[in-house]
């Protein structure tokens, strides 16, 4: 079964980066729509950004827009997700997502059928 693991994520102060990473368990020709989302406590999950794998869309969360960037690694089966300029509300667990089609990108986390465990990230003001 196809798999991501997420890693990367730990503890910054406001302002400070971090580099988030998702593999992917095997290499597969289809083409998939990546996300990270995120969540923090007591709130929903809430995508972050959103990335195909073919380079046909990405786009990003108005929260995010100009502080996070969302890109792919083909050779190395990876999606990264840089964290610049973090603040406070940017704390929670961040997860990696996938799912294969052929049609657009779509926001919903109804859509994404592939997760990975989740990575903390906890910005201290």
């Amino acid at each position: 079964q196809w798999r991501l693991v997420d890693s990367g994520g730990g503890s910054v102060q406001a302002g400070g980066s971090l580099r988030l990473s998702c593999l992917t368990s095997e290499r597969t020709s289809a083409r998939r729509c990546m996300a990270w989302f995120r969540q923090a406590p007591g709130k929903e999950r809430e995508v972050v950004a959103v990335i195909a794998t073919d380079g046909s869309h990405t786009s990003y969360a108005d929260p995010v827009k100009g502080r996070f960037t969302i890109s792919q690694d083909n050779a190395k089966n990876t999606m990264y997700l840089q964290l610049d300029s973090l603040r406070p509300e940017d704390t929670g667990m961040y997860y990696c997502a996938a799912y294969i089609t052929y049609y657009d990108c779509i926001h919903d986390k109804v859509a994404y059928l592939y997760w990975g465990q989740g990575t903390l990230v906890t910005v201290s003001s």
